[in-house]
């Protein structure tokens, strides 16, 4: 950041304490214009533009601070501890909601507008003594405490897109492998058992094997490309999401995989006590996708009755944001040995043993959920039940006071 400029202390005191206290006074008012201004440029509900927290807490310190440093020229601004922090968590809130950085220098600039506006409105009111010296002084110290908050807030807001896309880069150079490989793969097995296929020498049976072999190398490609479809559909914008209700999610998932289970006669249950919450509809319906089929896929051919049961529920712990939306999707399925559970989300996994060798299938399903849900900010894993089966679960970050009140859920503290 720019250094301090040297702020004189002359007779401009008066005035400035003056000015100060009116913008003290006149903070919420403030606040809510620049709500107003900021809800006319973006897409976003004026209760996510400054959620009530940082509307109570955050947002008038900025104001505290510009009169802070307004009424006290001998105080060092960049030392100003509470100014700073406040500046770039609204940064960081920004960079959560999906702002891009003309965004952010265009909310200071219209905060600077409507701050000079207000003293402006109120300065023939002040009976103060002041001369033209003193009014540019006054002008030049809520200049650099605007300058201090743009800094601040645009900063923090760039450092954590920057770490944002390499994050993204990292991910989709290691993705890139995994689909190439899966790609070359499957490729070269469908090329190499169509050729075989016109040698005199392949008798009936060789044939079958090597058509069965194309067929499910074909299934398999067809598998990719649409967890690829599923994927370009999921953004990490949080303002160009297609956002559904959860039950609609799984309700769109358990359709697209109907026909698979009553091939196997599997039963997919869905719990009718499903959270009403607003949820990214491609991620949700891609993870949800990728552990329906794999439930299916591995289901007992041995017992007679066979289910995939879809549940969720919110969960809030006692601190702040704390909350969080699992969904679960459990079965009765031959599980997962214990010795080769560590490794059932990496890339190309596939469980080894005699019991799942004539079942096929990428290993990228699992890896695509992690790495999916991660960059939503959620977690995904599995647990296995004593009486056996798998339990497939993925979890979202939940903020919202109206989740809880969808799904009829008390926060921590609530009567």
């Amino acid at each position: 950041m720019n250094e301090s400029p040297k702020l004189r202390s002359s007779g401009a005191d008066p005035l400035a304490r003056a000015l100060a206290t009116h913008l003290r006074d006149a903070r919420e008012e403030l606040v809510r214009r620049w709500l107003d201004r900021i809800v006319a440029r973006v897409a976003l509900d004026p209760q996510r533009v400054f959620p009530t927290t940082e509307l109570l807490n955050h947002v008038p310190i900025l104001i505290d601070g510009i009169a802070d440093i307004l009424a006290q020229p001998e105080l060092s601004v960049d030392e100003n501890v509470p100014l700073v922090p406040k500046a770039m968590e609204l940064g960081a809130l920004r960079h959560s909601q999906g702002f891009d950085a003309y965004e952010i220098l265009k909310e200071q600039e219209i905060l600077g507008a409507i701050i000079f506006s207000y003293l402006a409105d109120i300065a023939d009111d002040i009976a103060v003594e002041a001369s033209r010296r003193d009014l540019l002084e006054c002008w030049q110290r809520i200049s650099h405490a605007l300058e201090l908050i743009r800094q601040a807030t645009a900063g923090h807001f760039l450092r954590l897109a920057g770490e944002r896309v390499r994050e993204r880069e990292e991910r989709l150079r290691r993705f890139n492998r995994m689909v190439a490989h899966e790609l070359k793969n499957r490729v070269g097995a469908i090329r190499g058992a169509s050729s075989f296929l016109p040698e005199p020498w392949v008798d009936d049976t060789q044939r079958q094997r090597f058509q069965r072999m194309i067929s499910e190398n074909a299934d398999g490609l067809q598998h990719v490309l649409e967890n690829l479809e599923a994927l370009s559909r999921v953004s990490s914008d949080a303002r160009q999401r297609h956002n559904v209700l959860l039950p609609q999610a799984v309700a769109e998932a358990a359709r697209q995989l109907r026909e698979s289970a009553q091939a196997r006669s599997v039963e997919v249950v869905i719990a009718e006590s499903l959270p009403s919450v607003e949820v990214d509809a491609a991620a949700v319906e891609l993870c949800l996708i990728n552990y329906v089929s794999n439930a299916i896929k591995y289901s007992d051919s041995k017992k007679p009755l066979r289910h995939v049961h879809i549940s969720g529920e919110l969960c809030f712990g006692a601190g702040e944001n704390s909350g969080e939306l699992v969904v679960r999707v459990s079965d009765n399925g031959i599980g997962v040995p214990a010795d080769s559970r560590e490794g059932l989300f990496g890339q190309f996994y596939r469980v080894p043993g005699e019991t799942v060798t004539a079942i096929e299938g990428t290993g990228l399903g699992l890896s695509i959920v992690k790495d999916t849900i991660e960059s939503l900010g959620g977690r995904a894993w599995a647990e296995f039940p004593g009486g056996g089966g798998s339990v497939f679960l993925f979890s979202l970050p939940s903020r919202r006071e109206e989740d809880a009140a969808a799904a009829g859920t008390p926060r921590p503290g609530d009567g």
